[in-house]
């Protein structure tokens, strides 16, 4: 619906969210005005539940400081414009500080203003927290109610996946979340920090911090999107001391 205040000062339509076209033929048909997507568009914003630190994220701020970036960029941008013919989902993977977590959000951005698709994000550790305190008498709500939103909504962004230390409760919750999603052929984004072929010995693969199987369920239901380098965010702090 029109909020009263968009209709009120556009002139296009004289408040009333639509306005007529021609049409071949001489005949013409009421379509959407600009100011009733816009206003949808805020709605869909507001319930994507995008983390305060984030809402500014856009493609056209996101910063191209390598090749990686760049592709990476691309990728994100070819997922708007196929979608919904785009058939999987994506996985974003790199070290942190590079990025994965604006990327993600740029593209719910872009799918709200340019396609009006329901978007949803969440972290991969309040979900679970989320979840964990619906076992609570006194939390009311329930587990279903908590994942209710996360199985309904179209593009699912699920940001930092495998930060949670694993346990079978933490492996069954996300290969639940991943298998019904991926039955109800419902693209999710995931970013995540863990690699499947780290750099050094000592380090976590995905498939340690959400299990072989989980991690061999992604393979068919996510396009991986890799970025590397090194973390810019500790860069910016440090050149900001050295300026201090």
């Amino acid at each position: 619906m029109t909020s009263p205040a968009a209709s009120e000062t556009c002139a296009r339509c004289g408040g009333t969210g639509f306005h007529i076209r021609e049409t071949a033929g001489a005949k013409s048909e009421a379509v959407d005005c600009d100011c009733r997507r816009r206003t949808r568009a805020e709605g869909l914003l507001e319930l994507a539940r995008i983390p305060r630190r984030f809402r500014r994220c856009d493609l056209e701020n996101y910063d191209e400081i390598s090749l990686s970036h760049r592709l990476a960029k691309r990728q994100i941008e070819r997922f708007v414009r196929e979608y919904p013919a785009a058939d999987c989902g994506l996985l974003i993977m790199g070290p942190p500080g590079l990025g994965k977590t604006h990327l993600a959000v740029a593209l719910i951005h872009s799918l709200i203003r340019e396609k009006g698709v329901s978007c949803l994000f969440y972290d991969f550790q309040d979900l679970l927290k989320e979840i964990q305190n619906s076992y609570n008498a006194d939390s009311g709500t329930s587990e279903v109610g908590v994942l209710q939103p996360i199985f309904a909504a179209e593009i699912l962004v699920l940001d930092d996946l495998g930060a949670r230390k694993p346990s079978v409760w933490v492996a069954e919750m996300v290969g639940h979340i991943i298998s019904t999603r991926y039955n109800q052929v419902k693209p999710t984004i995931f970013t995540t920090n863990y690699l499947d072929a780290p750099s050094r010995k000592d380090e976590f693969t995905l498939a340690d911090r959400i299990g072989e199987r989980v991690r061999s369920r992604l393979y068919e239901m996510c396009r991986k999107v890799e970025v590397s380098g090194d973390d810019f965010r500790k860069e910016i702090r440090q050149a900001d001391f050295r300026r201090s």
